[in-house]
């Protein structure tokens, strides 16, 4: 095999020469592992022969690892079969992976080891693994957070399966153009993933639509409608340093060559002909697809029923299979060997589903059904905003799932009984709590009151939000079940967050604290604060954020064209756009220190401290005002970056298309980064929690998690503005009263807007929600006036601070040191102990 690849203009191809063609599945060795490499070029080919250009090395390089992921899996898979321990299946709707090679070859412990097998191909490590594109499996925190969860899972050893659906367009990916984003299809199977393996012996049928007929014994069945197939493939999952390796799956949804209806193909009608197929790849074609329709709002319950049903019927055979000749009485088995988490309500329809399987299909009556549904599933919180707690058509789910629709019924009707029996003080309350809402006009079914009075225990995802939960959302379900309720605080895995994103910091910790089981230990990080105060640590921690800031530079130069000075305060925003997340209140503090610098003189602009301003993040593609938003932000950059007076000391950067391989760049860059919500409104964050470990300084409200980043980090080591959570309900009342007064600083940016200085897109529909007092998307729901003066203030404090390098490089040395709490494996423990009641299960 000739390579045509050139390093530093030199040809490498005559030491690949020298390599043999030979199969070394589980090679350590660089010269071994390289002839692994050729033999998957030549012996598992997808692309013509004699071409070995970086992205054929990608994928024989990712075919090469995989050989020794599945040796691994298949151990862990049989040793899991005969230890028979309980498990936990995690359903979730999204799964933000990232790259896999950069993970696989980290955990495993084999990257120096293959970065010099691909240089004896003649490639750099670094250019392979940038040909990767990353899983569009997922969008938000939500994605990640189960991403991170599988990462510690492995890594702890406990046997636990993630369960997601294979979509093959994702969210989207983002083009910015001068109309602001653009949507197009994610083309990361456009090729293929070398990740996957598909499993041709796993599959299940899963019906929509039909009735429900009344057998003679008057027992129950679904029967007609419309069957599809669930296919499996699995992902694996390696942990840090240990064999444990284990499964994503992912379904795809399949019609069978007997659904080709051949008469009518032949006979012209080409589109009736294949119509299931059709109708099979609408549901695995792209996450979130707009609900705008009744279409829309069909397909997305169809995708959500579609996991949960392919996913219990795949944990039920496994539980029979491992039960051989399990009789009814065997049943009450199950929730020892079986913990069920549903990851936000998306899963909910795991609750109904079970108890049809184990009544219809397997025979249970009602009490032993529920009995066993309501100890194996859990659920997890994620938002206290209202649109997000689904709410689906009653009307809707009678028609594509009438026996779950009868499953609910009766689950209301018995949960009002016991209510009426033995909480005649909550009657007047039913009609909140109950799990079908009769409202005439628009009867549904409220899928988070349907979790918390089925599942054993519910959880929220920081402190905060727990306690707005037990306090506000379920408080009558709290007085009913006081212990159901518990806190998880989120976390990352500090393997991809720290380790192999920021490769030079990481090493620089390990040698102050004189061992790398930081990595797997992540308190061990509080060993830093005693040498925060050490010029020889300082200098060290300083050139590492500068690499990291240079690779940075880098980055942004190549997908935007802006060149960025990298002396300047990097300050970054990167999360879905969304009104909560208040990327409006960002942009307008930009568009405030813009006008500000300019009626400066070139002299008192010296003083100041130059700022390169990133956001980045995706707006759903049917949210309007999120969109105006991105557009805002791009606007504004183009005005500023462009101005020779202020373009030394501000730039303004829309970051495109963020995902998990954007984050990886960004946040090791990154020294003061926004988490300014309203207060109340974000569940927890994460990235917030990334940011912090990386040694970046954050400007946040009381929210979320950085209620404990703040503890934990130290109030001076956190830059704090805004109302707090308690606050904000007199605020909104008082601004419906009339009674806010505007800081003037916040109407002057405000006008600078609709002065066209930023072109002339008009701006007023996304000003007006800012304004007036009251009305539909009016009045200023997210208090960004409000927090307007206080955030300004805090910047402020933020430019000082920056000027005084020894003391700024002192907090971020204990921003990292007080990072310890928000590692994912902390989270991770708790829930395996506290919800789930699972043991580790070491792979010998």
């Amino acid at each position: 095999m000739e390579t045509t690849t050139t390093v530093n203009g030199v040809a490498k191809s005559k030491t690949s020469d020298t390599i043999p063609v030979a199969a070394h599945p589980l090679a350590e060795d660089p010269t071994d592992i390289a002839s692994n490499i050729k033999y998957h070029a030549q012996y598992s080919p997808h692309f013509s022969p004699l071409k070995f250009e970086p992205e054929q090395a990608y994928y024989a390089a990712a075919e090469s690892v995989r050989d020794r992921l599945i040796q691994q899996w298949n151990e862990t898979y049989m040793h899991y079969h005969k230890v028979d321990p309980k498990q936990t299946y995690y359903l979730s709707m999204e799964f933000l992976q990232g790259r896999a090679l950069t993970n696989a070859i980290g955990n495993l412990d084999i990257q120096d080891a293959y970065a010099s097998a691909l240089n004896k191909l003649g490639h750099e490590l670094e250019e392979i693994t940038e040909q990767e594109k990353d899983m569009a499996l997922g969008n938000g925190g939500l994605g990640r957070l189960a991403s991170c969860f599988l990462d510690s899972m492995a890594t702890l050893n406990l046997p636990a399966w993630g369960y997601g659906l294979r979509y093959r367009y994702g969210l989207f990916k983002q083009r910015i153009s001068k109309a602001g984003q653009e949507e197009m299809a994610e083309d990361w199977l456009e090729k293929f993933s070398p990740w996957e393996v598909v499993r041709h012996d796993v599959v299940f049928p899963v019906r929509f639509f039909g009735h429900v007929e009344v057998l003679p014994t008057g027992s129950r069945k679904w029967v007609g409608g419309e069957v599809l197939q669930a296919l499996a493939y699995d992902i694996p999952i390696p942990g840090y340093k240990t064999k444990n390796t284990n499964s994503l799956r992912l379904w795809e949804a399949k019609a069978s060559a007997q659904d080709f209806n051949l008469f009518q193909f032949n006979d012209g009608q080409y589109q009736s002909a294949a119509d299931l197929h059709a109708r099979a790849a609408q549901i695995c074609a792209v996450l979130y697809p707009g609900d705008a329709t009744e279409e829309g709002k069909l397909l997305r319950l169809k995708q959500q029923f579609f996991l949960c049903s392919a996913s219990l019927q795949d944990i039920i055979a496994r539980f029979k299979e491992r039960k051989e000749g399990t009789g009814v009485g065997e049943w009450s088995e199950f929730p020892t060997k079986v913990a069920v988490q549903l990851n936000d309500t998306h899963p909910t329809l795991a609750i109904p589903e079970l108890m049809r399987l184990l009544m219809d299909e397997e025979g249970l009556g009602w009490d032993e059904a529920w009995d066993v549904t309501s100890k194996t599933i859990a659920y997890t919180n994620h938002t206290v905003l209202p649109e997000a707690l689904e709410k689906w058509s009653q009307v809707v789910m009678s028609k594509l799932l009438p026996r779950h629709m009868e499953i609910i019924e009766e689950i209301d009707k018995r949960f009002v009984a016991m209510i009426k029996s033995t909480r005649p003080d909550l009657e007047s309350k039913i009609s909140d709590i109950r799990i079908l809402d009769h409202n005439p006009n628009k009867p549904v079914v409220r899928m988070a009151n349907l979790c918390v009075v089925s599942g054993h225990k519910v959880n929220g995802v920081a402190q905060l939000h727990s306690d707005i939960l037990k306090a506000e959302l379920f408080a009558d379900y709290v007085s009913i079940w006081p212990t159901k309720f518990q806190n998880k605080t989120n976390g990352i895995t500090p393997r991809r967050w720290l380790k192999f994103c920021s490769p030079e910091l990481s090493l620089i910790i390990t040698k102050w604290l004189k061992t790398d089981k930081w990595v797997t230990n992540l308190d061990l990080l509080v060993g830093l604060r005693e040498f925060a105060d050490n010029p020889e640590l300082q200098a060290e921690w300083d050139s590492a954020k500068m690499a990291n800031k240079q690779r940075l530079v880098q980055y942004i130069s190549r997908v935007t064209g802006e060149s960025i000075d990298p002396n300047s305060l990097f300050d970054i925003q990167v999360k879905r756009i969304h009104e909560y997340k208040r990327q409006l209140l960002n942009i307008l503090g930009a568009v405030y220190r813009y006008k500000k610098l300019k009626e400066m003189s070139p002299e008192e602009r010296k003083t100041t401290t130059p700022r390169t301003i990133m956001i980045g993040g995706k707006a759903f593609a049917t949210y309007t005002n999120a969109k105006r938003i991105v557009k805002l932000v791009n606007d504004v950059g183009a005005v500023v970056n462009t101005d020779p007076e202020v373009n030394e000391y501000l730039k303004v950067v829309f970051v495109p298309n963020y995902n998990v391989s954007v984050a990886e760049v960004l946040i090791p860059g990154s020294e003061l980064s926004q988490h300014i919500s309203t207060a109340g409104m974000e569940a927890s964050g994460t990235s917030n929690m990334k940011f912090a470990l990386n040694g970046c300084l954050i400007i946040g409200t009381l929210d979320g998690a950085n209620v404990e980043i703040r503890e934990e980090v130290g109030e001076e080591n956190f830059f704090l503005f805004g109302a707090t959570a308690d606050q904000v309900p007199q605020l909104r009342k008082d601004r419906e009263n009339g009674l806010f007064k505007p800081d003037p600083r916040y109407e002057e940016a405000k006008q600078f807007i609709r002065s066209k200085a930023f072109g002339s897109y008009d701006y007023e529909p996304l000003l007006d929600s800012l304004e007036g007092n009251s009305g539909y998307g009016r009045g200023d729901y997210f208090l960004v006036g409000h927090d307007f003066p206080t955030y300004i203030d805090t910047q402020a404090k933020v430019d000082e601070a920056y000027k005084d390098r020894k003391k700024w490089i002192k907090m971020s040395i204990l921003s990292t040191a007080g990072s310890g709490k928000f590692s994912s494996d902390r989270t991770i423990s708790q829930y395996a102990k506290e919800i789930w009641n699972i043991e580790e299960c070491p792979v010998p």
